[in-house]
């Protein structure tokens, strides 16, 4: 038999899938859906190996008790029903003294369905019933989606299955070939003339024509002196610009700011790859730019995708099919998420906390403190900044914490109950692809393994064991999906597996050069570049994806591990010389907030003054400590994002 499903990791691409399960029950075979226009019957190179993690003898299969100390470890298996009778006591306790908002449910990016994970708040209703504190996902892409709305009206991007139209193709800050790997066959289609910016050669830059490389967090500044090219050559779309922007003139004062001498200087790069670029730019059409979350992963990201979405505009290319801005697609889909997540239930206004600030809310949150933390979907302390921070949160003896997980993450690790969570071939789940515009339907293809439940059956166990009458927690997993899906046709995505849905407008109505909204949140109301706020000594590292490890998932797959090898840092031939710094030796890497162990990897893929390593290790695996422990729990300038590539590191010797 064969069952049509979808990817539910982190990726733009949500790819559907097919599992083969055999006549005894079990998933056999994995691949990619042929028929589905993105996917095109591929996989990447980590959701191969969906399968191992499924059937991994590491998997959490039954609920479990801590026994140990926070941290240690150790557990004891128990029923279901004991989970739920301390769980149900916790919590009751907590709300009769503390009230509701001391309850954090902390949703991660594990999973992105809408009915088991993120994106509809797996379990909110629940916790809306309750007046749990609201939990703000700010730690992904929060940054750049608010900056091009200040911009374009709209978070959502051109098309990418318009990326064979493109005469020059633009990657910024992104590496297709790692994360999100098939808008490259699309690119690939289009025969354009392909650019990378990237202070990393990356293997997506490898394959381009040419590769700028600018200091970290200089986006912005790089943009305005590319506009500022085009202007001064006349290249600007004028009919384009008086028909379809607001605010140009003002801003074309702004651009006069940003010459390439200028430019040069806060960017590294020489002058004449800035003029070079722009006038490439502005002598063709359609110009395209694929953009990713990395470039707004700092002080002024959100500023910095803001910025870049005008250029589309200066040259006219978002009338153009083939021309505009792609960095996510999630601002075309028109789903009801309101009927789904049920705000509503909630019996009084609530606060909410952000994602990003794990740490601050578990010590220093008051009225009330947080006292019960539920993880779903999430293992910050792999993946959160200022890891040694959240350990501290973690580690509070009166802080009650339930994980829903898989496998006994550095995370679960100081749960006091572990709750074991199916995995996607064994649950009913709908996803939206943030990088091309497919929804997709998961259909359950074989039983879960032990005890395992899926979110929304766990949550709905739990509501029935603390009494709780509200008749919206019991829907079933196809009333949810019916809800979320009003006026799409339900019967033939799940037939089909995957449906297109209709592109947006964009700009939604004219591109905004002055933003008003942007002003009245307290910022430059013209597009402008915000420089890095951490400018001590050091080098700048960038913690970008794995080839092998989604954010931290499957980080205990062992194939994996071994094909990622030990932690690496790239250093540039230059600045290991100036550190007596040999290829391959063990380096400690460092700052005030705290440092991980490395082996060096001498290479000029990096530029000077810069270092690279990748993100999604766990601590468990890599010595105790990983790049997280080195990263500032900041925010960037629009929404509160994490500031990932904001940070200054020493490297010595180990």
């Amino acid at each position: 038999m064969e069952v049509l499903g979808a990817c539910p990791l982190d990726c733009p691409d949500a790819c559907s899938w097919v599992v083969t399960v055999a006549d005894d029950g079990r998933a056999v075979g994995l691949r990619g859906n042929k028929h589905h226009p993105v996917t095109r019957g591929a996989l990447c190179v980590k959701v191969n190996r969906y399968l191992e993690q499924v059937d991994s003898p590491d998997r959490i299969r039954y609920p479990m008790r801590r026994v140990g100390r926070k941290g240690e470890g150790r557990f004891e298996r128990i029923s279901w029903d004991e989970a739920l009778d301390e769980i149900s006591t916790r919590l009751t306790g907590i709300i009769d003294e503390y009230g509701g908002e001391a309850i954090w449910p902390f949703h991660g990016t594990g999973s992105l369905g809408y009915l088991q994970g993120l994106e509809g708040f797996s379990g909110r209703r629940f916790f809306n019933v309750l007046g749990a504190t609201l939990h703000n996902p700010t730690i992904c892409s929060i940054s750049g989606s608010l900056g091009l709305k200040y911009t374009l009206g709209t978070s959502g991007g051109m098309d990418p299955e318009d990326f064979p139209k493109s005469k020059l193709i633009i990657l910024w800050g992104s590496n297709p070939l790692t994360s999100g790997h098939h808008v490259w066959k699309f690119i690939q289609d289009s025969g354009a003339y392909l650019v990378a910016i990237d202070p990393v050669r990356s293997r997506s830059a490898e394959r381009c024509d040419e590769h700028l490389a600018p200091l970290p967090g200089t986006d912005a500044a790089l943009a305005m002196g590319l506009m500022h090219v085009i202007v001064s050559l006349g290249a600007e779309d004028r009919e384009y610009l008086a028909e379809h922007t607001e605010g140009w003139e003002q801003f074309r004062e702004r651009l006069d700011e940003y010459t390439p001498e200028r430019v040069a200087e806060i960017t590294g790069l020489p002058v004449e790859q800035i003029v070079g670029l722009g006038e490439r730019i502005a002598r063709t059409r359609p110009t395209a730019i694929r953009a990713s979350q990395g470039m707004q992963r700092h002080a002024g990201g959100g500023m910095a995708l803001r910025t870049l979405a005008c250029l589309p505009g200066v040259t006219g290319d978002w009338a153009i099919p083939g021309g505009g801005l792609h960095y996510s697609t999630s601002g075309h889909y028109r789903l009801n998420e309101s009927e789904l997540v049920r705000f509503d239930l909630l019996p009084h206004p609530v606060r909410t906390l952000s994602m990003t600030r794990l740490a601050e809310g578990l010590l220093e949150a008051k009225d009330p403190p947080v006292q019960a933390l539920f993880v779903i979907g999430a293992n910050p302390v792999a993946s959160n900044p200022d890891q040694s921070t959240v350990i501290r949160g973690l580690s509070r003896e009166d802080l009650f914490t339930v994980v829903l997980e898989h496998f006994q993450t550095d995370t679960a690790d100081y749960a006091d109950i572990l709750l074991p969570a199916t995995m996607q071939p064994e649950h009913l789940d709908v996803l939206a692809a943030y990088g091309n515009l497919y929804l997709a339907w998961n259909e359950p293809a074989v039983d879960p393994p032990g005890e395992c439940l899926s979110t929304t059956e766990t949550f709905r166990r739990l509501a029935r064991h603390m009494g709780l009458t509200e008749p919206a927690l019991y829907d079933s997993d196809e009333d949810l999906a019916r809800q979320l899906l009003k006026g799409y046709d339900l019967e033939r995505l799940r037939r089909e597996g995957f449906l297109r849905v209709e592109a947006q407008p964009v700009p939604a109505g004219k591109l905004q050069f002055v933003s008003a909204r942007a002003a009245a949140a307290g910022h430059d109301a013209l597009p402008t570049y915000i420089p890095p706020a951490d400018t001590g000594d050091g080098l700048v590292l960038i913690s970008a994806a794995s080839h092998y490890f989604v954010n931290s998932s499957f980080g205990t797959n062992p194939e994996l591990r071994r094909r990622a090898g030990d932690p690496q840092v790239t250093i540039h031939p230059t600045d290991a010389a100036e550190r007596g710094i040999a290829d391959g030796a063990k380096i400690l890497v460092y700052n005030e907030r705290g440092a991980f162990e490395a082996v060096a990897l001498v290479s000029d893929r990096v530029r000077p003054g810069v270092a690279a390593t990748t993100k999604g290790r766990w601590m468990k695996f890599s010595q105790g400590s990983t790049v997280n422990a080195t990263i500032a729990e900041r925010d960037s300038d629009f929404g509160g994002g994490a500031v990932y590539h904001d940070n200054r590191i020493q490297i010595t010797l180990r």
